[in-house]
This record gives structure tokens, sequence and C-alpha cells, in this order.
């Protein structure tokens, strides 16, 4: 067979399992989404990536438990064909060490290497290896030398990973390594689950992505909500999907050129796609009213109305696969590097919406949890980071802690 052949087979067969659960898979058990990452493409102008044989072991933050999993790699951002010579999966056990008796290969169709082609994504076949809610799994990749004119990634991980020259990927520790602050190629981690398990997705820009937030520390409100799902007997069934690209904007792409899609561009991709997912948290527009309606650099005008009408149409497209949507209300920004009065009213007048419409399944108040009492324009000093748009540690926790569980319960 040849590679073409080979490689077209490979990607039917992965496309199989995202309808259903492995054969032998009991009857109502199915993949939920443990953790995932939004990817952008990012021109690979001074060659440093596929220059040499690299091992790229990433490490990320679980949600929901399970004792089979699968691995989803991408290059539905790359112009090249990709290919990944070995891969493996284990419990990390700290920087770039993991736990050998953990350890597993990942396979696609019984073979141990696999070449994407431009645009794809790929399933790996279904990998024995029990993995607690919570944990921390490092996938390590293999990646030989090869053209590769733009990478797939997600640019702002906020958690370190590691690269080594050559093929480490059964090595406990990487001999050589350095770290790196993105997560490359790799698009997920779902588990097999019962019947009643489920994801959430949340789904947003740099402010659910955890801009400024403690690095290593898993400190995003995402997580947050993760935590306290895993915490209750009523929602340890839940994982959480963190589907967030910093600078993501409703109606325009990424302001920069690797910012991603606009959301309504890749809601199919980053939602609908994804395994087992029930529900929808939405915290966007922010920097669609900051660009809009900035004092300095106004550019991109969009209005309210228009921001609404994206909005509905995101819920439309939920509603459409049975996924319920919540709205987020945007949390104050004044002091940021792009508010102004007219944006502030833009905020005021899209969160009395998110409050109030029926479009939506419900809301989470994430201005009142993070305001300022008494400058309610502003984000309250201990929720502030810094710059006055993202919130700290403490303000992305009051972000988690002031979601009502009850909705995923319903």
């Amino acid at each position: 067979m040849n590679l073409r052949s080979r490689t077209l087979g490979l990607l039917l067969l992965a496309c199989a399992f995202l309808p259903m659960a492995s054969a032998s898979a009991a009857l109502n058990s199915h993949w939920v989404g443990t953790w995932a990452a939004a990817p952008v493409g990012v021109k690979n102008a001074d060659g440093k990536f596929g220059a040499a044989d690299t091992t790229f072991r990433q490490i990320v933050h679980l949600s929901l438990g399970g004792s089979t999993a699968r691995i989803i790699l991408t290059n539905e951002l790359g112009l090249d064909p990709l290919t990944i010579g070995a891969a493996t999966a284990a419990l990390s056990t700290g920087g770039s060490s993991i736990d050998p008796a953990t350890a597993a290969a990942i396979t696609f169709s019984g073979h141990p290497s696999i070449t994407l082609p431009p645009g794809a994504r790929v399933i790996s076949d279904p990998i024995s290896l029990k993995l607690p809610a919570s944990a921390d799994l490092a996938v390590s990749l293999f990646v030989p030398a090869q053209p590769m004119r733009q990478v797939t990634r997600h640019t702002f991980a906020i958690q370190t990973s590691y690269q080594a020259p050559g093929n480490a990927v059964g090595e406990k520790t990487l001999a050589n390594a350095e770290a790196i602050a993105s997560w490359l190629f790799l698009r997920g981690v779902d588990v097999l689950a019962d019947g009643k398990a489920a994801a959430i997705a949340a789904f947003g820009d740099s402010i659910t992505d955890g801009a400024n937030s403690t690095q290593n520390a898993n400190a995003r409100w995402p997580d947050e909500l993760a935590r306290r799902l895993q915490a209750g007997k009523k929602t340890a069934h839940l994982g959480v999907i963190n589907e967030a690209i910093g600078g993501n904007r409703i109606l325009r792409d990424g302001f920069y050129d690797d910012y991603g899609a606009n959301a309504l561009a890749r809601f199919n991709r980053d939602v609908l796609a994804q395994a087992g997912v029930r529900y929808v948290i939405l915290l966007e527009g922010i920097n669609d009213i900051g660009l809009s309606k900035s004092a300095t650099d106004p550019r991109d005008k969009v209005t309210a109305d228009e921001l609404i009408a994206a909005i509905t149409q995101l819920a439309i497209c939920a509603h459409t696969h049975g996924i319920r949507i919540y709205g987020a209300t945007l949390i104050p920004y004044a002091g940021a590097e792009y508010a102004s009065p007219s944006g502030e009213q833009m905020r005021q007048a899209i969160n009395q919406w998110i409050r109030t419409t029926s479009v939506l399944d419900g809301f989470i108040d994430f201005d009142k949890a993070t305001r300022d009492p008494a400058r309610p324009e502003a984000l309250s000093p201990a929720n502030d980071s810094g710059d006055h748009l993202h919130p700290s540690d403490a303000g992305y926790k009051a972000m988690g802690d002031a979601i009502d569980l009850n909705l995923f319960t319903r």
C-alpha cells in the first residue's frame, strides 16, 4: 500500500471513531473530552520547526478521569503533510519526567506512525491507561525532520512543555530538554466514559485561555470549574475542555496573524466536533468592542446589535446539535489599553441582553463576580492582574466559583 492510500485509510478509520465508542466498549459508553486546546496556524518563517528530528513532550492537565483514552493530533492549519514518527502517553511526574510504569504507546490502526495531510486531524487507537481525574498527562511526539511552512499549535499554553533532539518518546526524563510554552500538533485527549458523562466546552478569548495567570498552576477559570465539578458527586461525570484562543473575536479573525479564526468560523471545529460536548459557556466579545471603540486605534467597527446577532447564531448552532449554551457576561475593562466610554456602553448593553435573553439557556455573571463594587466599570484590585483586562489568579478563581453547578445537572 502506498503512503497516500495508507494515510487516507487511517484518516477514514480515525473519523469512524467519532460517532461511537470502540466495539468492545459497553453499549452505553462513549468518548468524552477531558482536555483540549484550540489550534492556530503560525508561520515557520525561520525554519525552526521541522529542521531536525525532535521529540515534543507536552504536559496537559486533565479534568475527567478514565481507564481508556485516545489522543487527537492536528495538522488543521498546516500547509504541508505532517509525519508523526512515534508517540507515547504517560503520567507526568514533573518537569520532563514521566512514570514509566504508566507509559503506553500511541498507535493509529495499529501503526506507530502516521502522516496527516494539511487541514486534517487524526484520532489514535484506544489506549489502556488509567487516568485519575485532574491528572497531569505527558504526551510525547517524535516529529522527524520535514518541510513545515506553518505550524499548528496553541500558542499560549501557560504550561511548560519540553522538546529534545531525536526520538526520545520512551525516555523517563528527556536529556538536553528545552522548555517550550506552546502545545504543538496536540488537539485533545478523550476518555471512554459511561452514559451520563459529558463535556463542558469553555469557548472564548484570552480571558478564558487564562492570560496572566500563574504558569503551570492551572489557575484559569475553566480549571477552577473542573476542580469544583470533580469534587461533587452529582457533577464528577463532567469534563471541561478549554477551547479559547487569545485575541479571539466574534466577528473578525484575531487581531494578530497567529490569533486564529473568528468565533463564528471556528465554532463547528472547536465545539461541535469535540467528543461528548453537552454544554457550552460562551465568553466572547470584549476584543470586538475594544478594537471597535478604541480611543487610540479604532478599527473593525462593530455594533452591539451585530454582536448580539452573532451570539444568537452560535446559540442556534449549539441547539441544532442538542447542546445547551450559557452566556457569560463580559468582565469590566476600564483602564485597559483599548478601553473607552463608548466601549463601556456596548459592554453594558451586551451584558444586559445576556442576562435577559431567552436565546441562551442561561447566564453566568462573571461581570458581577469580578467588578469593583466602588467602581463597577473596573475589575476589583484583588481580581486585576495589572493590565485592567485580564484577571489575577484570584479573579479567575472568583469566576470559576461564580458558576452555578446546577446549570449542568439539568
